[in-house]
Order: C-alpha cells, then sequence, then structure tokens
C-alpha cells in the first residue's frame, strides 16, 4: 500500500500567483501539480464560461487531482479546487448550482495556502478582469473560508517568500497525514 499524499489546495483571487507558485513547490518537492482546467478551458473554448459551465469546470479539475494522485509523491499540489470556482460564480452569476455546491463540499484538501494579491497586477486576455476585482474576490475567498470554517495560510510577498512561508507548513501537513490512504 502506498503511503498517502498530501492534498494541498492553491487558492487565490486572479493574477495573484498561483500557478506559479503551484508548479514551484512542485518541483522543489518532487511532486506534481494539477494546473488550473479553468485556462485550458478559456484558451480551447477561446471565451469566458457562462453558469452553465462551472460544474463542468470544476469537475473536470477533481477528476485530474484524482488522477494526479496516483503520481504525486509526499504532496499533490492543486492549482485552484471547485471551492474557488463557487467564489466566481457567486459573484459572476449570483450563487452557485445544487451540483457545483456539493462538489464544493465533497472536495476536501490536507492544507489550504491563499496567495495575497500582492503582486502586480497583469491582464492576460479573457481570464482577468482588474485590480479591483481581484482585490474583491480575494476578500470573497477568505469569507468564504472562514464561514466554512476551513484553515488557511495566507502567503505573501516574492516567490522565494511564498516557498519559505510553506515550507513549515507542508512539513506539518506531511507529518499529521495518514500513513495510508483511507480504505
Amino acid at each position: 500500500m502506498t503511503a498517502h499524499c498530501v492534498r494541498v489546495a492553491i487558492l487565490g483571487a486572479e493574477s495573484s500567483g498561483k500557478s506559479t507558485l503551484a508548479a514551484a513547490l512542485a518541483e522543489r518537492y518532487g511532486s506534481v501539480w494539477v494546473p488550473e482546467y479553468l485556462r485550458e478551458f478559456v484558451e480551447s473554448q477561446g471565451r469566458v464560461p457562462v453558469a452553465e459551465d462551472q460544474y463542468g469546470i470544476a469537475l473536470t479539475q477533481v477528476e485530474r487531482e484524482a488522477a494526479a494522485a496516483a503520481h504525486a509523491k509526499r504532496f499533490l499540489f492543486c492549482d485552484t479546487t471547485p471551492l474557488m470556482t463557487v467564489v466566481y460564480s457567486r459573484h459572476y452569476f449570483g450563487g452557485a448550482d445544487a451540483r457545483l455546491a456539493a462538489l464544493a463540499a465533497a472536495t476536501q484538501y490536507d492544507l489550504t495556502l491563499v496567495t495575497a494579491p500582492d503582486s502586480p497586477w497583469v491582464a492576460d486576455g479573457l481570464q482577468r478582469e482588474s485590480e479591483a476585482v481581484r482585490q474583491l474576490i480575494y476578500r470573497l475567498l477568505l469569507d468564504e473560508l472562514d464561514t466554512r470554517g476551513i484553515a488557511y495560510h495566507v502567503l505573501h510577498d516574492s516567490l522565494e517568500a511564498r516557498l519559505a512561508q510553506a515550507a513549515p507548513l507542508l512539513q506539518q501537513a506531511l507529518a499529521a497525514a495518514p500513513a495510508h490512504p483511507p480504505a
């Protein structure tokens, strides 16, 4: 039986360094990361998602996490989660449908890291809106995590500073992880 990998959720608003952090953590710890499917969706569809797309986007993200977990060593770094899709759905569409809400509630992580929006905002085609929206989504995300009672750690400053801030948190999560996956 293989050891349980620590599933790390990396959340944050647009242009806050989630993907950069996830890739750097995977490289540093010799593990894998699951890129944000939303980016692929926008690029392949040539448009931003509508309300009806939200559940499928979140489900694809979770399915890719499950597939990647088989190859993860110690850590699986997840560049966003269904919870982030819920936050954006509420902002853009006035709510999240029942399937998306249930998926977000059912998908659990061992550690949640939040990237602070303290780097310069960078436009990215269709996917990013503005600095004001970035700050709003960040506040909505923290409120949602607090409401759900999900413990999280906000990482600040440069990539190197964030990696240093994450290191002890990852070691604590690894020490607390079960030796074997749940049956």
